[in-house]
């Protein structure tokens, strides 16, 4: 079953159960909290029983050993049984900010044609790194008007569907050189921008790129005679 966060990632509130809670943490039924990974960080939230009690999730895991997605409660925090109903509730605005700047991350990778040797994210800004070809010289000032043109036009984000085979017959969309999607797998999902980009991504996005808003490219440093950082940030 698909998760949650990926079929809407704009749901902020579920009811669910508890499949397990242990020292690891708590594992639901289902969950809307995106957990670590591909430089987006774990999501927070609040589970809240019916009895009043609420404990709060303060970053969320994926297992690597069982893919159960786990949620990072106090150690202290009452066990919750296994069955017990809960309501988990997104934090929304801190989720949101890493969907703006997400997409904003893959309008960069659109504007800096190399490939992408890194990346991360926070709620303020992002970074990704570039192998530049040789010669290759970045302008601070015209990377940001691009980025901006490209928010302003307002264009549609999308999840499209792929196989792992006819993702290797397509090589030029995986941009990212430190890591390689699984193309073992019958399903991978990609995230187009439509008319400017296609390529694979397990994050969450916003619909439209207009919703990331204003943005400003806050610095680019040198990593490696050929490997540029770049680092935008949310103007607002």
């Amino acid at each position: 079953m698909q998760e949650a966060f990926y079929r809407d990632p704009y749901q902020t509130r579920l009811e669910t159960r508890v499949r397990r809670h242990d020292e690891q943490g708590v594992v639901l039924e289902e969950t809307l909290c995106y957990p670590l990974g591909g430089g987006q960080p774990g999501d927070c939230a609040t589970l809240s029983t019916t009895d009043g009690m609420v404990l709060t999730v303060q970053d969320t895991r994926r297992d690597k050993a069982t893919r159960d997605i786990v949620h990072l409660v106090a150690a202290d925090a009452p066990r919750l049984a296994e069955g017990t109903p809960v309501t988990l509730e997104l934090d929304w605005s801190r989720r949101h900010r890493h969907m703006r700047v997400h997409t904003c991350l893959h309008l960069l990778s659109v504007v800096i044609k190399a490939g992408v040797t890194g990346g991360n994210l926070t709620t303020e800004s992002g970074r990704l790194d570039f192998d530049l070809p040789e010669g290759m010289v970045l302008d601070r000032d015209e990377i940001e008007r691009e980025l901006n043109r490209l928010i302003a036009e307002d264009r549609a984000v999308k999840v499209v569907m792929t196989s792992g085979e006819a993702l290797k017959a397509q090589p030029e969309l995986i941009k990212t050189m430190s890591v390689t999607p699984p193309l073992e797998l019958p399903e991978i999902r990609l995230i187009e921008v439509d008319g400017v980009d296609l390529q694979p991504c397990g994050g969450t996005h916003v619909a439209r790129t207009g919703e990331i808003g204003p943005v400003v490219v806050k610095k680019i440093e040198s990593k490696g005679a050929r490997n540029k950082r770049v680092v935008v940030a949310l103007a607002e």
